[in-house]
């Protein structure tokens, strides 16, 4: 998934507000941020190496250690214990790691190949990214849609006022991510728009990822707090 991680945290946040949003969103992409970190440094190659040529299903990843389930325990203590330090709470160090574990359940479902440790060990999704991107996308999309549902069925049941246009901001960037991953599911840009063959030096797959999983949790991060509470007392 891409944009789907990011509804979990939202709904962390709306439950346990002190822990704040910008650790929920990482957590939510906690495995992804450390692919992109391994990948730059040569320990989980990726590829294409150019994101014109680069589509969902093409696409080649090595996720040995930030997505094989035995590194999880890892990752998921780590999580855990950074939100316990910072925010001095139990509950939200919980949350944290359920939000983390939450990444890896739904990769199982719409994502790449996932193994116990190591290629060789027994796959445990469905990498329907390769064998089904449609699909994929669609599992994405409902799961989008219901959680975003639950979070503003929470936020009017909690007083929480949000105006049109905020609401259509939030819901704006997973219809973005949604329509990104249906235009790249099987054709890339290259073949798309005709691009020649060119290398400017930042044309690559994962810092452009890089760039789009920051700029959506930044994103969020200026969009979701901003409401107004209706005081019923």
């Amino acid at each position: 998934m891409l944009a789907g991680h990011y509804t979990a945290a939202l709904v962390a946040y709306q439950k346990f507000p002190k822990g704040t949003l910008l650790y929920f969103l990482i957590a939510s992409q906690l495995q992804d941020l450390l692919w992109f970190t391994l990948h730059f440094l040569g320990l989980e190659y990726t590829g294409p190496k150019d994101v014109f040529d680069t589509t969902l299903s093409n696409m080649t990843v090595d996720m040995l250690y930030s997505h094989d389930l035995l590194p999880q325990i890892l990752w998921l203590a780590i999580i855990f214990l950074v939100g316990k330090a910072v925010f001095m709470s139990t509950k939200i160090g919980v949350a944290g790691a359920l939000i983390a574990a939450s990444h890896f359940i739904l990769d199982i479902f719409s994502g790449h190949p996932h193994h116990i440790f190591g290629a060789e060990t027994q796959n445990i999704a469905l990498g329907l990214y390769a064998t089904n991107v449609y699909l994929a996308i669609a599992i994405e999309a409902v799961f989008c849609a219901v959680v975003l549902w639950y979070f503003f069925k929470q936020d009017t049941k909690n007083g929480v006022q949000r105006t049109l246009k905020n609401k259509t901001a939030i819901i704006g960037l997973f219809v973005f991510g949604i329509v990104f991953m249906l235009s790249i599911a099987t054709k890339s840009f290259r073949e798309l728009l005709g691009i020649p063959e060119f290398d400017l030096g930042f044309n690559s797959n994962v810092p452009t990822l890089v760039i789009t999983y920051v700029t959506m949790i930044f994103y969020l991060n200026y969009f979701l707090p901003k409401f107004s509470i209706d005081r019923k007392d």
